[in-house]
């Protein structure tokens, strides 16, 4: 395994994600890239009776934080490690950004609703399962794990 790509949105489930796939990035040797899905657009209130407007969304600085923590954690940990803010929807993205840098494993964190919640509300970790074309690691309730043990020459 020589990429994996871990997305986050700086929840504490994708903290999950993040360290989970750190640490297989380590025992890989694997080069990592955080990925940040942001909206394309903002939706707005354009006046009575419900009327919308849509503009660009403007990126604020504490949107790429959850990048920059994952980037610093990352060297921390003695991982190579690059940044990518993708705009747009989130599964679009991540699938579509995951395959333009041929990522052998897609990391994504999971809130853990059960089916009818995630049917209602809807699931980036669903999405991508669904969507992409190479093997996806969701990483749900790592609370209280143990780490992975370290390979053994």
């Amino acid at each position: 395994m020589d990429r994996i790509l871990i997305a986050t949105d700086g929840s504490a489930h994708a903290q999950e994600a993040v360290d989970f796939g750190l640490e297989l990035a380590a025992e890989q040797q694997a080069a990592v890239t955080f990925v940040l899905a942001i909206p394309a657009v903002d939706v707005v209130p354009a006046g009575g009776f419900g009327l919308t407007a849509v503009s660009e969304h403007e990126l604020e600085p504490e949107e790429s934080e959850p990048l920059d923590r994952a980037l610093q954690q990352a060297e921390a940990a003695g991982v190579r490690a690059q940044t990518r803010l993708l705009r747009g929807d989130a599964v679009d993205e991540i699938v579509a950004y995951a395959d333009t840098i041929d990522a052998d494993l897609i990391v994504v964190g999971s809130r853990g609703h059960g089916t009818l919640a995630s049917a209602l509300l809807g699931s980036v970790s669903r999405g991508i399962l669904h969507e992409a074309r190479r093997p996806v690691l969701v990483v749900r309730g790592a609370a209280g794990r143990k780490p992975l043990a370290p390979a053994t020459a």
